[in-house]
């Protein structure tokens, strides 16, 4: 079947990304390239005077981490293994040398290069890299022309911030017409940094409800429902959404093919970029529709069965793993109108600051030149290093990240990123067993009648939770209605009561209140004092237990409180002053 070409999408960019041009500087950075030429040109300082003779560190090999199945399984059979590491934790040497021999830039890894001035583009050796993993592994599928291009960021928020800086004018209220006000979409409950970069520009933050899969399409409070029905007067009709759709950020709802085709739909009937923010795209959990529905007879999401699925079709990734996650929207992307942002940050660390953008050419081209003026690349030092561990030397003055001293290769990542899906699939499976089992408040009590006296057992369910199919969090709505003083304080203050509470020393557990990630301040006010957001990622494995335990526990203290004077002392402390305390103890 023949493939169209992206749509042209330059009626949505900015002003200024309509005016930008090529850096005239980069632009002159080709000629550098021609062998023995005489370089006088450049104002490029002389690498031998780089203080750093080698980079050098001791990685994990690839196959650190014990995957779990690809497939939903019984976690508590053979086929799920419990222990996260497989032969303790061997390393090898990475070795950055301050030359290489090699004259292929893009298989060129050394100081020299990656710590001089370079290309926008990103480190050629790693930009070529990913992008040959983008388009063949991760999305083999990409409906449109010629497929897409990438461009490295320092994370996905430097590549939002450039997204939408390439495709929305700033608008300032008072100044410029109601009418030209720009729209994002967004959750309902979301990730705040993309509506504190958004909001600053002007543009109108558009929430969507959501379900336990993700953004709704259709229904009331929908995709649907806010499009159809835009009012003009109060600004321009949405052409931007910012979405997470794996393990949302903090819902943890995991959206599926035929949701994400819906929601194309409407973006193209209604000329809507996508932005896919997607950092928990590995981390998506088979286990957790079967634990669910065996633990208290419902799946986290109803047509999510335990067979495995490929995906990629009619193209496979050339890896079961990859083909078995649901994928990116860039899959269905007929027309070129979606913007993924990928990150290191939860496959390697967040403090390396490195990720990359993918989208149709005419769009990355135009990011290219607002990178050239701005953080023209990411960290040399970075790049380097992550570059040796995967790739490896092609000579032997450096050494990657495997046993044989060259690098981790494509096997060996996507090794490493089952490795890391088993690990926190684990951790949510330990967290949710436990907070299923302790949902409820059992009250045990005697009854009399004029005959006879009896045993009463009441249960009080204080809580309840999707187990998440992706992520990193688990999503927990509170049942404040069943509380005692349900109707003798301001709903707010209840919830801000037990988050206090849960801070206490005998519990000393800190969870996000749901205000945090309420996308408008009506959403805040009406019904974010009911969610609180819980993450089983950053705490040591041998403690994802006790705390969750912890928690569990603390609800059912709170929930014995009986009187206002119980939680207006709870309002009444200091805890900013008594938990910033414990860092000093």
């Amino acid at each position: 079947m023949s493939q169209s070409e992206p749509l042209d999408l330059s009626h949505h960019y900015s002003h200024v990304t309509k005016n930008r041009g090529s850096s005239a500087v980069k632009d002159f950075y080709k000629y550098f390239r021609i062998p023995n030429i005489g370089n006088l040109a450049g104002g490029l300082p002389n690498h031998n005077y780089f203080p750093f003779d080698t980079l050098e560190g001791a990685a994990a090999l690839p196959d650190r981490f014990r995957p779990t199945p690809n497939k939903a399984v019984d976690p508590s059979s053979e086929s799920f293994p419990r222990a996260g590491v497989t032969d303790g934790l061997t390393t090898s040497q990475v070795v950055v040398p301050k030359t290489s021999k090699n004259a292929e830039p893009f298989q060129k890894i050394d100081l020299k290069s990656a710590l001089q001035y370079g290309t926008a583009q990103g480190y050629p050796p790693l930009y070529s890299y990913l992008r040959q993993f983008v388009r063949e592994n991760m999305h083999p599928n990409v409906p449109y022309a010629g497929g897409p291009e990438i461009i490295l960021t320092c994370g996905s928020t430097d590549g939002f911030a450039k997204t939408i800086e390439a495709l929305s004018n700033i608008w300032v209220e008072g100044q410029d017409p109601v009418e030209d006000q720009p729209g994002m979409i967004v959750e309902e409950f979301c990730y705040m940094n993309a509506i504190q970069t958004a909001q600053p520009r002007g543009l109108r933050i558009v929430p969507v409800k959501l379900d336990n899969e993700g953004m709704m399409a259709s229904g009331h409070g929908s995709l649907e429902e806010a499009l159809a029905g835009w009012d003009e007067s109060k600004g321009k009709r949405p052409h931007l959404m910012y979405t997470v759709t794996i393990g949302q950020n903090p819902t943890s709802g995991t959206l599926g093919v035929d949701r994400r085709r819906e929601i194309y739909a409407l973006c193209s009937k209604y000329d809507i970029i996508i932005v896919e923010d997607d950092p928990y795209w590995y981390l998506q959990y088979p286990s957790a529709n079967d634990s669910s529905t065996a633990l208290h007879g419902e799946p986290s999401l109803e047509g999510r069965r335990a067979e495995s699925r490929n995906f990629n079709s009619p193209r496979s990734s050339g890896y079961p793993f990859l083909d078995s996650l649901v994928p990116s929207y860039l899959s269905v992307d007929t027309d070129g109108r979606v913007v993924r942002l990928d990150t290191f940050s939860k496959t390697v660390a967040p403090g390396c600051r490195l990720g990359w953008i993918t989208t149709q050419p005419a769009l990355c081209e135009r990011l290219l030149r607002i990178t050239e003026c701005s953080t023209q690349q990411p960290s040399g030092f970075v790049q380097a290093m992550i570059a040796e561990t995967i790739m490896g030397p092609v000579d032997r003055n450096g050494r990657g990240g495997d046993r044989d001293d060259l690098g981790w290769k494509t096997d060996g990542w996507v090794r490493w990123l089952e490795g890391l899906r088993g690990n926190y699939e684990r951790r949510m499976q330990t967290m949710c067993t436990i907070f299923d089992d302790g949902k409820q408040l059992v009250k045990t009590g005697r009854r009399q009648s004029m005959s006879q006296e009896w045993s009463v057992v009441d249960t009080v369910p204080m809580y309840d939770f999707v187990w998440p199919l992706g992520g990193m969090f688990v999503w927990v709505k509170l049942n404040l209605e069943t509380h005692p003083l349900w109707k003798k304080t301001s709903h707010e203050n209840l919830s801000r009561s037990l988050w206090i509470h849960l801070t206490t020393p005998k519990y000393l557990v800190l969870v996000a209140p749901g205000s945090l990630f309420a996308a408008t301040e009506a959403i805040r006010v009406e019904r974010s004092f009911s969610y609180f957001r819980i993450c089983f990622a950053a705490v040591d494995e041998l403690d994802v237990a006790p705390m969750s335990h912890r928690f569990v526990e603390g609800l059912k203290t709170f929930w014995a409180k009986k009187k206002l004077d119980d939680i207006e002392e709870d309002m009444a402390e200091d805890v900013e002053q008594r938990l910033l305390g414990l860092q000093l103890c």
